[in-house]
């Protein structure tokens, strides 16, 4: 894997933890900076998240940066999960809370555009 698409996976489990985290109304939101090292790079990304979902997205980080394959698979379809069980079903799960919640987002927002342009006419 390369530090573009290491930088992708991070930025998108970020967002994914962000509604999840949101949508499910978690207490105690803190906000973080963290560093991740990836092949002799460094990463700043910057964190709101509940105590719990902090530790659960740690660890994938985690993984992700060890990851030993060059063209990373999907985590579901990979030869050699790196994921315990229980960790996998945990982050199963709020990968599909929020790609729903994201997938309306932008589905509501291609329609805001196209009634907004009949509106001007």
């Amino acid at each position: 894997m390369d530090t573009n698409k290491f930088n992708n996976e991070v930025t998108t489990l970020n967002k994914f933890f962000h509604v999840y985290c949101k949508g499910n109304k978690h207490g105690n939101i803190l906000k973080k900076e963290i560093s991740l090292d990836f092949k002799d790079k460094t990463f700043e990304y910057k964190i709101e998240l509940c105590d719990n979902c902090y530790k659960t997205i740690s660890y994938s980080y985690q993984r992700l940066q060890e990851c030993p394959h060059e063209i990373k698979p999907k985590c579901r379809t990979c030869p050699n999960p790196c994921y315990e069980k229980p960790k996998y079903k945990e982050l199963s799960k709020i990968m599909k809370y929020s790609g729903m919640r994201l997938g309306l987002v932008k589905l509501t927002s291609k329609f805001k555009k196209l009634f907004s342009f009949k509106n001007l006419s």
